[in-house]
């Protein structure tokens, strides 16, 4: 089974890398990345695909045209689209929608999906198979799909990242993991900060680092409005922190707890035995990306953190939640009955008709038009908006 792997930003890719080492022995695999405005750097590809991808030089970063050449080279049995919602949806209906004979596509969601959303599934419901990884996400999906119609299968796969095994017993460092969306607002994310310091001047023996999802001058998934490392400089840096991007597993190997308000990096510190903390100062919702972790043991507070109060995770909620017996993946069992019983009705996109066009074109820009030139395009765009109000 030939199968090509397309990503956008720097968690799809490490995810599309992860299943990909994930397939079954024998099947011949290529990765690349498509360029848009979030394509990650080189230092972000490299952590992302480190010990992944056989040896092999890291992925290119190609644009909407050659990923196109390259499908057709390859002629590849399964595309796995790897990307935000918007640029799955162009590259399966347009880019990528008429290959013949037509591949089997594959997407899905890189970390924590819980609440499911409508608008998750209706960017890929043009995929013949949709991933989770966890039987409640499984559940809500299917619900969604029951409700609204359109797309395939939605399949279960452990997530890929998760490696089960014991963190060093000698860690010496507090790991605080970022996350672009959530807290949103400046304060919050100080007052973050001011608890890890006084965690750090507490415990000296330990050393406490910010893992930062993108350096400073780097693009991610989602935009970072009040970048941590540039909020600790402009508050002064008033205490012992540090700063670190790279791998968040070479982090948890040597932690002896770990932070988030909101962060699939958390199921990593489960499963590497991590005692770990999910901040509720900030509300316990779905705008938060932390309502999963109703039940787990894990929810606390700023004060506890300063306190170095880390938990261990209920083993109810983790059988609910991503750490289900590996035998009940389903997702490459349902691929390779994809890919066997072709030619098939291939999957309906909710997103075909002409309402939709126009998001569609602005999609296909995004992933066809280089991003310095797309940007000059943005500029110019609201100083006529601006020039043009200013005449009313």
């Amino acid at each position: 089974m030939k199968v090509l792997a397309v990503a956008d930003s720097d968690s799809y890719l490490k995810w599309a890398a992860c299943l990909l080492a994930d397939l079954p022995e024998g099947c011949v695999t290529d990765l690349v990345v498509v360029r848009t405005p979030i394509a990650p750097s080189p230092e972000q590809i490299a952590a992302a695909v480190s010990g992944r991808v056989g040896g092999r030089e890291a992925p290119p970063v190609l644009s909407a045209r050659s990923v196109r050449r390259t499908a057709e080279r390859m002629q590849p049995d399964v595309i796995l689209v790897a990307c935000t919602g918007p640029v799955v949806d162009v590259l399966v209906a347009e880019v990528l929608g008429d290959l013949r004979p037509r591949p089997v596509f594959v997407s899905g969601l890189p970390g924590i999906s819980v609440p499911a959303t409508e608008k998750a599934w209706l960017f890929r419901s043009g995929c013949d198979l949709f991933v989770v990884h966890s039987e409640r996400e499984v559940e809500e999906f299917s619900m969604i799909a029951r409700r609204l119609g359109g797309g395939g299968a939605v399949g279960l796969a452990r997530l890929p990242f998760l490696r089960f095994e014991a963190a060093s017993r000698g860690g010496n460092r507090v790991v605080f993991a970022t996350q672009a969306k959530v807290p949103r607002e400046r304060e919050e994310r100080e007052a973050i900060l001011r608890a890890l310091a006084e965690l750090a001047g507490r415990r000296p023996d330990l050393d406490v680092v910010v893992k930062l999802r993108a350096l400073e001058d780097e693009r991610q998934t989602h935009n970072e409005r009040h970048h941590y490392q540039r909020l600790w400089r402009e508050m002064g840096e008033p205490g012992r922190l540090t700063f670190a991007a790279g791998s968040m597993h070479d982090q948890l190997t040597r932690a002896a707890g770990f932070v988030t308000v909101s962060s699939t990096a958390a199921l990593e510190a489960i499963a590497l035995d991590v005692p770990s903390l999910v901040l509720s100062d900030f509300g316990v919702s779905a705008e938060m990306i932390n309502l999963v972790f109703e039940g787990s043991d894990l929810l606390g507070t700023i004060e506890e953190l300063a306190e170095g109060d880390f938990r261990t995770a209920s083993a109810v909620w983790c059988a609910a939640n991503y750490f289900h017996p590996v035998e009940r993946n389903d997702w490459a069992g349902l691929l390779t009955g994809l890919v066997i019983s072709r030619p098939r009705v291939p999957a309906k996109s909710l997103l075909d008709g002409p309402e939709h066009a126009a998001a569609r074109r602005r999609a296909r820009l995004r992933v066809e038009v280089p991003p310095t030139m797309l940007q000059a395009g943005y500029r110019a765009k609201r100083r006529m908006r601006r020039y043009l109000k200013a005449l009313t």
